[in-house]
């Protein structure tokens, strides 16, 4: 790999430095020796320790060992005894604050999204190895926040720094031509916040909570059609032109509950109509924002799926009762 004239160690950014001053350890874990070493020299070029900790399995056997700062593990494929594994060390990362980046396909997503309900982990979806790297990044930027205190001017400078340095060794990764998926959700509140409502609530189908004094939910036929809409123009324009996975998850979760179903996080990382790792990222912060609501299986531990919170099925309520009442007007 070609080196960039790049060290992390060249930067003061606080926490992402272990009480010796040097850089971030990251633990590797995956089956295949050549995925560890991959990741190990890709990370290595970006300035971070990297500490070999073996298979998965290994996961299990005895106690485990000290983790690294960022415990990043390679899950491609899952039996029981990698979801034992999984469930171990999202507890043990929890736990430690360990920040946990878990790669994984697919059609093992189900699975190892159910298993990481503890440590708030990034899930990512067959990522590129510069996908790898800038993950890491993101997670540098959140130990570099300082718990105790507030970040100074020359730590928000040294940080926007750090991060952009880790974008051009990823870019150097995947070659000058190569593409690489970097948006996210913004860590700012990307909704207004809706009215709160203190009137009753009743129960309404398996799991969906309305208000009595607030507008159904519309009929999920009509939100179906606006989404086959939405589809459509792919057909006819660049699908990035009008990405919106927040607007397109809201709506598909919107009609899931008007037909009572639940929703898997792959159905709804499909829905979202981006690269199923920036579709983890918006669930992830839509979760933590409140806007969602993620709802373990409970006749089945291994699988969790992802709803509307309360304030949001009423936004979506009033937000249709109030854009519909016009052609209603009109058609009378």
């Amino acid at each position: 790999m070609t080196q960039l004239d790049y060290q992390a160690a060249d930067f003061d950014y606080g926490g992402a430095q272990d009480a010796a001053g040097v850089p971030a350890r990251v633990a590797i874990f995956a089956d295949r020796a050549s995925v560890r070493g991959e990741i190990a020299a890709d990370l290595a070029g970006a300035g971070f320790r990297t500490i070999d900790g073996g298979a998965v399995a290994s996961l299990l056997d005895g106690p485990i060992a000290m983790l690294g700062d960022v415990v990043m593990l390679d899950c491609p494929v899952v039996d029981g005894k990698s979801l034992a594994a999984l469930a171990r060390l999202d507890m043990r990362a929890a736990r430690s604050g360990a920040h946990l980046i878990v790669s994984t396909s697919l059609d093992a997503l189900e699975d190892v999204f159910a298993a990481l309900d503890q440590s708030d982990p990034q899930i990512l979806v067959q990522p590129s190895r510069a996908e790898r790297v800038i993950a890491v990044g993101r997670v540098l930027a959140d130990i570099a926040n300082p718990r105790v205190r507030e970040m100074t001017e020359v730590d928000r400078l040294n940080l926007l720094h750090l991060s952009r340095q880790v974008e051009a060794i990823a870019h150097k990764l995947e070659g000058l031509s190569g593409r690489v998926e970097t948006s996210e959700p913004s860590q700012g509140a990307m909704f207004s916040a809706p009215a709160r409502d203190d009137g009753l609530l009743i129960e309404r189908g398996e799991g969906n909570r309305f208000n009595a004094a607030r507008p159904p939910l519309p009929d999920p036929r009509h939100v179906r059609r606006i989404i086959s809409a939405r589809q459509a123009r792919a057909k006819f324009f660049d699908a990035e032109l009008f990405a919106d996975p927040a607007w397109d998850m809201l709506l598909d979760l919107t009609a899931a509950q008007a037909e009572h179903q639940r929703v898997s996080v792959t159905s709804l990382c499909i829905a979202a109509g981006v690269p199923a790792t920036t579709a983890l990222r918006w669930i992830k912060q839509l979760v933590d924002s409140g806007v969602f609501v993620r709802v373990d299986d409970p006749s089945d531990r291994r699988r969790a799926f992802i709803g509307l919170s309360d304030q949001s099925a009423s936004a979506m309520a009033r937000y249709f009762a109030e854009v519909e009442a016009p052609l209603l007007q009109q058609a009378a």
